[in-house]
């Protein structure tokens, strides 16, 4: 998979996950993929104070993006 393809990929999950994210009044965007295998978002709005934001990044957010990119190691929020 090319970088470019990573990066669509990456952006598709996101778009799977967003709906989910938007309801709650939040947001996520993607920041930057390194060296094919790290993932930086910036989680956005009423997900920034959340409590719960670790667990919606670690077991929604990451387990959707390793679905469409199973080379992703690690997801993180740089927020």
């Amino acid at each position: 998979m090319t970088s470019q393809e990573l990066r669509i990929n990456v952006e598709k999950a996101l778009e799977e996950i967003r709906p989910f994210l938007e309801s709650d009044g939040g947001n996520i965007s993607l920041v930057s993929i390194e060296d094919d295998k790290l993932v930086k978002v910036q989680l956005e709005g009423a997900c920034v104070g959340c409590s719960v934001n670790q667990m919606t990044l670690k077991s929604g957010v990451e387990m959707t993006i390793k679905k469409y990119a199973p080379q992703i190691e690690e997801v993180v929020n740089i927020g």
